[in-house]
């Protein structure tokens, strides 16, 4: 029983270490959708290869200060916990650190043994990976669509170019849909995505070199 807590324990971290230099094959969200019946279109891009606009878009969208917490934004948390306490609904203060660990190792969901699993493995990414390593994981193995995965496979989808040629407009409407990827398209989007991504341009130029992490290679 303690050797198969060991390994339980360890084996995680072991594939942490291992991704730092491999590229993840498949997450397990991809494994699920494709037991759904889902298909499934990938086609991983090194950081480089994905458009600076995509990457700064990503970052405005989801984690403002992913470039310089240690994977927990301390101060979302505790607007969370103000929000709580307060009797509102708490919209979630999940970093890009935070989702990528999710998605390469644990299922979806909200479930709190998930939650404190999440919480152990996410520093870990943040010690052995490089900021560069975690956005570049996190924009080829991120859902984008039903059956997509990744930047490349949304761009080809949804506007018909490599990831490497989005432009700043169509970086944002990929970044508005990601909290619902199989509802929202960037390519038909509806009057709140459309003002979603009007949102994300503006925040992109009021973070500045909050955003420097981005200009990174993977």
């Amino acid at each position: 029983m303690l050797r198969f807590l060991l390994v339980l324990i360890l084996a995680p971290t072991l594939v942490i270490v291992a991704y730092r230099f491999v590229d993840p094959p498949v997450t397990p969200l991809m494994l699920i959708r494709l037991a759904e019946g889902q298909e499934l279109e990938r086609t991983w891009m090194p950081l480089e290869r994905i458009s600076v606009h995509l990457r700064t878009a990503v970052i405005a969208s989801e984690d403002n200060r992913f470039c310089e917490h240690h994977g927990f934004d301390l101060k979302a948390l505790g607007q969370e916990i103000d929000a709580w306490l307060a009797g509102e609904r708490p919209r979630g203060a999940s970093t890009i650190t935070m989702q990528t660990a999710k998605n390469i190792l644990l299922w979806p969901g909200r479930d709190p043994v998930r939650k404190i699993v999440e919480a152990w493995l996410t520093p870990q990414i943040e010690l052995l990976w490089s900021k560069q390593r975690i956005l570049e994981v996190y924009l080829n193995i991120a859902e984008t669509g039903p059956g997509l995965y990744g930047a490349e496979a949304v761009a080809r989808a949804a506007f018909a170019k490599p990831a490497a040629g989005l432009g700043r407009r169509e970086a944002a409407l990929i970044a508005a849909i990601l909290p619902n990827p199989r509802k929202w398209s960037p390519s038909r989007p509806s009057s709140a995505i459309d003002r979603r991504a009007r949102q994300i341009v503006t925040r992109i130029r009021q973070l500045g070199p909050l955003l420097d992490c981005a200009f990174g290679a993977g």
